[in-house]
């Protein structure tokens, strides 16, 4: 139903991506999408990139007058330094420049290098740089404001930094609560770990060196309904799990209390199931994340994500010429020393464009007007099923 694709390397000249799929009428500015690119340079811990480029998108089409038109909607993002790089990331004819040959271990180096017959990595860097998710939060953006219109939110914060981790009261996590994570430098929402890891952070840009950590990111108002059990690329946590693993240095995705539930009895486990007359069913804990057999339940969709420490050092490891296989330093490019405050809104998107796909798949229709009469038809069957 919803497609996506973007384009641009990191020193390019832009950042570009279409959206197709969303209907007529979702109130769309560039405004909106450039809050949420802001965002994603939030975060204490991040590379001096972050000062230079400023993200403002130009919609190119696909939206008139403030809202979409219900056809492909083209965005781009300028790269703030492209005109320093235009020599080594010219389009024509090949130019005079030195190739990259310094293999940085734990990137996308050696594989792409091998993969596609190239012996200048940064064929291969320029790409699979984290500078691509531009076009996914200007996509999310989009995928954000049309949920907003079914009165889905979808919120983030950081659990750990390193082995600093964070006391979270779920009783009263709710999105009021949810909000203030902006407010601080690290999106936690325990001030003590976020000073601790602020802390941890400062250390090892000291040493050289970068940090991983642990994000997650919920859902709230999602209807029971949304994806499906009868075949595997219909379950929605596997798409959801696919879609925030695809973000640059994510290594795990769990939903819900995903590996914690692996210890428990199954009597512990289980969300058990009760019935509030004219809201319907519902459940006394939310242990599955919001995701049963595939299908949301009803409860918020809860993602949790890994992220590995930036594999780019001021202080670069070991490693190999990718020429003459000779011993020697790995290159060092600008990076951050922690990325997942960014990495979390990164992973809102990415929920955001799934979420928007499956509720299209549920409801159909080309405008948002008849959307919204068939979103208020289910709403009332499930309350009175």
């Amino acid at each position: 139903m919803l497609r996506f694709l973007d384009a641009g390397e990191s020193h390019g000249r832009s950042i570009v991506a279409i959206l197709e799929g969303l209907p007529f009428g979702i109130p769309v500015n560039s405004e909106i999408i450039d809050k949420e690119l802001y965002r994603r340079r939030m975060g204490y811990g991040r590379s001096a990139r972050m000062d230079i480029e400023s993200d403002q998108v130009r919609i190119i089409s696909g939206v008139r007058m403030g809202v979409t038109l219900g056809s492909p909607i083209a965005l781009e993002v300028r790269n703030a330094e492209s005109e320093k790089w235009e020599k080594v990331m010219s389009v024509e004819a090949k130019q005079n420049i030195p190739v990259l040959t310094q293999l940085r271990p734990s990137h996308a180096d050696l594989a792409g290098a091998i993969k596609y017959g190239t012996r200048d990595v940064r064929t291969i860097l320029e790409r699979a740089s984290a500078r691509e998710t531009v076009g996914r939060v200007s996509a999310g953006a989009i995928a954000k404001s049309f949920l907003r219109i079914f009165d889905i939110e979808i919120y983030s914060h950081v659990l750990s930094v390193n082995k600093v981790q964070a006391r979270i009261d779920y009783e009263s996590l709710n999105i009021e609560f949810l909000k203030k994570a902006d407010q601080d430098p690290m999106r936690c929402l325990d001030p003590e770990a976020s000073q601790q890891m602020i802390r941890e952070i400062d250390e090892a840009r000291e040493k050289g060196d970068s940090l991983g950590g642990v994000f997650e990111v919920i859902a709230f108002g999602i209807p029971i309904g949304l994806g499906s059990h009868v075949q595997w690329d219909r379950r929605l946590d596997g798409r959801i799990a696919a879609s925030i693993m695809s973000i640059q240095a994510i290594k795990g995705v769990e939903i819900g209390c995903g590996f914690t539930l692996s210890g428990m009895r199954g009597s512990e486990a289980a969300d058990q199931i009760y019935h509030e007359e004219g809201k319907g069913f519902r459940h006394s804990s939310n242990r599955a994340g919001g995701i049963e057999g595939g299908i949301t339940n009803g409860e918020p969709v809860v993602a949790r994500a890994a992220m590995k420490p930036i594999p780019t050092l001021t202080s670069p490891l070991d490693s190999i010429d990718l020429c003459n296989k000779k011993r020697i330093k790995a290159a060092v490019e600008r990076a951050d020393v922690c990325a997942v405050p960014a990495a979390a809104v990164i992973a809102e998107s990415a929920l955001a464009f799934v979420l928007a796909d499956a509720l299209l798949e549920k409801l159909g229709g080309d405008n948002i007007e008849e959307m919204k009469e068939r979103y208020q038809t289910l709403k009332r069957f499930q309350a009175n099923f």
